[in-house]
């Protein structure tokens, strides 16, 4: 049986993690794999999932150090220290061509944030030093950026007899640290240019090229002239390439499996999966790493990820598109959108897609290409995305929904018709006249109906928002303890004119009877038809209708 070992947080150096015995998910047999294939990659994933290990243990298999791919007593016989011992094995010790040491080239904008041209300069001239001095190359002119970077790799190829290796981690930051300030974000985007231009002419002396960030600017933008770029973004070959498998929980981290439930606080795979897992870039899905050492480390289950960051910016940014936020339970993208991200113009798939919030749900074949259909990857991101939405979509949001959760899970669960129009006509009875005023949110016509969403995905319950593609279906479902709410929300610019006997959003949804998939469905025992109206101008519900669904006579 393996034996637990130490939980590698917050380790991003590949030789500190082998060096402590950390757990290693072996992912040399893809870095293998893209070192026989292209020259230059590019890799888009979401911030905590490894980006940053990954290059690290790139820039050590390049540079030939093959120490810290043997395991137990190889390790030792090539000079490791003797707590090497346990160490694994990994596939690169037997698959690498280890006599050829290539110099290597690492630029890092991961660290600190740059709002001003001036520091993004400064800090790439520093980073050039540095390189520079570690491989010692004499930079002629160090202020001329990009001849500096130029020199340096071709310098370094003939000092050392093998062509360079050049790997970027953050990529993208200086711009997206900016994202609110379009003329500074345009800058840092002028300045990185500059900095990755340098790639194309100096291809007969790169051996290897890695680019990761969160986001992929369109190649016009950033990577002019870069043509032979390979993104593997969304290459089946390499989905799994950042993020555990089940397979890696099966076997790697059993041991932590093990220890929970001996220490009797045993792990529910079902409720792990739910929890974590679900990005995909290809077939299968993988976890988090981050959320899942954090979960191995604390034995208890919250939103370990989603708190690492702060989407203050998403959530704003949403805001001023009128987003419409039932639309993260289902959204359609093609290749095309999915790269769409530039300072002038993202795309809400795009940017909610590339920095994690949604996950490709399937990809779709068209005459004209891809066709991807996006969803929200797991339990922790609807939730969390969903109450940080919240928050920012009406005042004092976090407190009502920690002081409703219990009470609504039973109103839900019971079918407690009254209590649940009490409940929401509260809700929007709570804000303050002056905050609808001063917010455009609260203006656009999905307002009422995004903030009904987004309230009650907060809570974790089951969300099915299905008129987001197809016309002719139901704003949202939500089912929980065996009762399907089944809601239709129209917004009314005169509430006097409102029909008492049955308001317009009730007639339709009975009219084409969106309860029907619901009736008799596994699970469910009752199916609760519920017809919202809003007033635009006094911005409460000014029609409530609900009753338990019949079949149409």
């Amino acid at each position: 049986m393996s034996t637990r070992r130490q939980l590698p947080i917050g380790i991003q150096t590949f030789a500190k993690l082998r060096e402590e015995d950390c757990y290693y998910v072996d992912k040399t047999p893809l870095i293998a794999q893209l070192a026989e294939g292209s020259s230059v990659y590019f890799l888009s994933r979401p911030r905590r999932f490894g980006k940053s290990l990954l290059l690290d243990t790139l820039a050590e298999a390049f540079a030939g150090n093959r120490v810290l791919f043997e395991g137990g007593e190889a390790a030792i016989a090539l000079g490791a220290d003797p707590k090497a011992a346990d160490r694994s094995r990994l596939y690169l010790a037997d698959h690498w061509d280890w006599d050829k040491r290539h110099p290597v080239i690492r630029l890092s904008f991961a660290e600190g944030r740059l709002e001003r041209r001036e520091q993004l300069e400064r800090s790439i001239r520093r980073q050039l030093r540095e390189n520079a001095e570690g491989l010692g190359i004499a930079l002629v002119d160090p202020e001329d950026i990009a001849g500096s970077f130029a020199e340096l790799i071709s310098d370094a190829a003939a000092r050392y007899g093998q062509r360079s290796v050049v790997l970027v981690d953050e990529y993208d930051k200086p711009i997206l640290d900016n994202l609110t300030e379009p003329e500074i974000a345009r800058a840092m985007r002028e300045g990185l240019g500059n900095l990755y231009s340098v790639l194309k002419g100096r291809d007969a002396d790169l051996r290897f090229v890695f680019l990761t960030g969160v986001s992929k600017f369109s190649k016009v933008s950033i990577f002019s002239g870069l043509n032979n770029l390979n993104d593997i973004t969304i290459d089946a070959r390499y989905s799994t390439l950042c993020g555990y498998t089940e397979a890696d929980l099966d076997s790697v981290f059993a041991p932590e499996f093990t220890a929970a439930a001996e220490a009797g606080r045993p792990l529910d795979r079902t409720e792990v999966q739910r929890w974590y897992n679900g990005y995909a870039w290809g077939a299968e899905s993988v976890y988090n790493p981050f959320d899942l050492l954090l979960l191995f480390d604390k034995r208890e289950f919250r939103a370990h990820w989603f708190e690492t960051g702060t989407p203050t910016f998403l959530v704003n940014w949403l805001q001023e598109k009128g987003f419409f936020t039932p639309r993260l339970e289902r959204m359609l993208a093609d290749d095309d959108l999915l790269s769409a991200f530039d300072v002038d113009w993202i795309a809400p798939e795009a940017m909610l897609w590339q920095t994690g919030y949604l996950t490709i749900a399937e990809r779709l074949n068209t005459p004209q290409g891809g066709l991807y259909r996006l969803r929200l990857p797991n339990h922790e991101v609807r939730t969390a995305l969903n109450r940080a939405l919240l928050n920012g979509w009406m005042p004092d949001a976090g407190r009502a929904t920690v002081n409703a959760a219990l009470a609504l899970y039973q109103i839900l669960a019971k079918g407690d018709i009254a209590a649940l129009q009490a409940h929401f006509e509260r809700l929007f009875a709570s804000i303050p006249h002056d905050w609808y005023r001063n917010n455009p949110i609260a203006r656009y016509e999905g307002y009422f109906a995004s903030v009904c969403y987004s309230h009650l995905a907060s809570l974790g319950v089951e969300i099915i928002a299905e008129d987001v593609m197809n016309e002719g279906q139901c704003d949202l479902t939500v089912k929980h303890g065996g009762t399907a709410w089944v809601f239709e929300f129209k917004v009314v610019d005169d509430p006097e004119k409102a029909s008492t006997e049955r308001n317009s959003a009730m007639a339709q949804l009975q009219a084409r009877d969106y309860a029907a998939k619901y009736r008799g469905a596994p699970g469910i025992a009752q199916v609760i038809e519920v017809g919202v109206e809003f007033s635009r101008q006094e911005r409460r519900i000014v029609s409530w209708q609900a009753e338990l669904s019949a079949p149409l006579a």
